[in-house]
């Protein structure tokens, strides 16, 4: 038995996403990242953008080229996502259906930007189910919702609660610019967003509905792009105090950056490999260990430890990768 099937239950276990969620919405950009994923392999997400991507009057021709690249030879592990216009926004139905039927079979989920409360996302989700329906796909694409209006961070519980949801991420720069100026801008930089209240507010409340219903919260955006120790150390305050599991990317120089910020130091995944050695030789009773008890209640800290590891391409144990990974 693996420790993950002794230690959850099956409704206590997130999804267990890539800890980057890279966002390209240029056709030349679009194929750049698909290389560069192919080339780290699945430690990071590729979502491709129908709404900012898309140039204005060429929306439909958009959804197309970005289900073809999901349906590519480019899309090697399945890890490509896209995003589509806000459900109100006249290419919205159009996006979902080309890009279900077109794709429906490879994506790995589909992102909904803006929804002004639980009624656009459950209207945003009742489109795609609609149209797995009728082009008969016969799998759930899970969904993912981009939180940046004051309704939808009001209802953030509820949407995070949905049982069609999988990840929630901060628009942190639609939310600043839905306070009509009374937030400074400083609060888009890459220490402000950490400082100013009322993100903060934003970013933990987030976090937290995710973490009560099993679901991934992902950090916003860092504009300073070129900054990459600045990058560095955002996501790892997003990671660390903020309990934040997964990024956005918006320029590749940033993938390798969040990767590294959000994987386990090695001391870290030797220590959670020791402890849960020792505890699965116990049967998972209590056990001392380095002159600290630890139970049931911190192995499952050491388990998550060990997966993030697993998933941010950190090398492990061969017997540990066969043993508890199957790899």
């Amino acid at each position: 038995m693996t420790p993950r099937e002794a230690l959850f239950d099956a409704a206590d276990v997130a999804p267990a996403l890539p800890v980057c969620d890279h966002y390209s919405g240029v056709e030349a950009r679009m194929r750049k990242s698909l290389a560069l994923q192919a080339e780290l392999g699945p430690v990071f997400d590729v979502t491709l953008d129908c709404e900012d991507g898309a140039p204005v009057g060429g929306e439909a021709e958009h959804a197309q080229l970005c289900a073809e690249l999901a349906m590519s030879a480019a899309n090697r592990f399945g890890r490509v996502g896209a995003r589509v216009h806000p459900v109100e926004h006249p290419s919205f139905e159009n996006d979902v259906d080309t890009l279900v039927r077109r794709a429906g079979a490879r994506l790995a989920y589909l992102m909904l930007p803006k929804p002004r409360g639980l009624a656009d996302v459950k209207r945003g989700v009742d489109a795609i189910d609609h149209f797995i329906r009728i082009h008969g796909h016969g799998r759930a694409i899970p969904v993912h919702v981009l939180v940046e209006t004051h309704g939808a961070l009001r209802e953030v519980d509820a949407i995070a609660a949905h049982p069609r949801i999988e990840s929630v991420s901060f628009g942190l720069m639609d939310f600043v610019s839905a306070h009509r100026g009374a937030i400074p801008a400083s609060a888009m930089s890459v220490e402000g967003q950490f400082t100013h209240p009322l993100v903060r507010r934003a970013k933990l409340e987030i976090a937290a509905a995710c973490h009560a219903h099993g679901k991934v919260p992902s950090h916003c955006v860092v504009t300073e792009f070129k900054d990459l120790r600045a990058l560095a150390a955002a996501a790892a305050r997003a990671g660390r105090e903020f309990g934040y599991t997964r990024m956005w990317s918006i320029h590749p120089d940033q993938v390798r950056t969040i990767v590294e910020a959000f994987a386990p130091s090695a001391a870290e995944t030797d220590l959670a490999i020791e402890i849960l050695r020792a505890a699965q030789d116990a049967q998972w009773a209590p056990i001392r260990h380095r002159d600290t008890l630890h139970d049931r209640a911190s192995y499952r800290y050491f388990w998550q430890v060990v997966e993030r590891a697993h998933r941010t391409g950190q090398p492990l144990p061969a017997e540990v990768r066969q043993a508890w990974f199957g790899a």
